[in-house]
């Protein structure tokens, strides 16, 4: 506990910065130290920090309702990939023309990868819709 000017004083003297490491607190709280220094520490810390953080991407896969069975076992892994991976999946079942009067079909094959899905650590995040000409799902990584 020193005063203000009696701190920059000592700051002087010893040839550093007084640097303030925590202005929320009752007393501030600050310290003599070099401040280059201490910012190349706070830089590599937070350099550091993005190196292990997970950016979660969302991934889409795109199918048709007239999908094949072995086409459907292709996007059926691959999501399972991607689950694996962290990021978050986006199943949009395409429709078009005349084939959004069969948007019930692929509903219905939203909710079969839903199912053949059911085993494994995911959540819906949303359930599948119809959103313009396309019925979309969201999965995301449990946890």
């Amino acid at each position: 506990m020193v005063p203000t000017s009696q701190a920059l004083k000592m700051a002087e003297e010893a040839e550093l910065d007084l640097v303030v490491i925590s202005a929320n607190q009752a007393p501030p709280v600050a310290k003599i130290l070099n401040f280059g220094k201490y910012r190349y520490e706070q830089e590599k810390k937070a350099k550091e920090a993005k190196k292990k953080q997970h950016v979660v991407d969302i991934k889409e896969v795109k199918v048709r309702y007239k999908i094949d069975t072995h086409d459907y076992e292709v996007r059926l892994k691959s999501i399972r990939k991607f689950i694996s991976q962290g990021n978050k999946v986006k199943l949009v079942v395409m429709l078009r023309g005349r084939e959004m009067q069969h948007s019930a079909l692929a509903i219905e094959l939203a909710n079969r990868f839903i199912a053949d899905l059911a085993n494994d650590s995911l959540v819906v995040e949303k359930k599948p819709m119809v959103e313009g000409r396309n019925v979309t799902a969201w999965f995301a990584p449990q946890g």
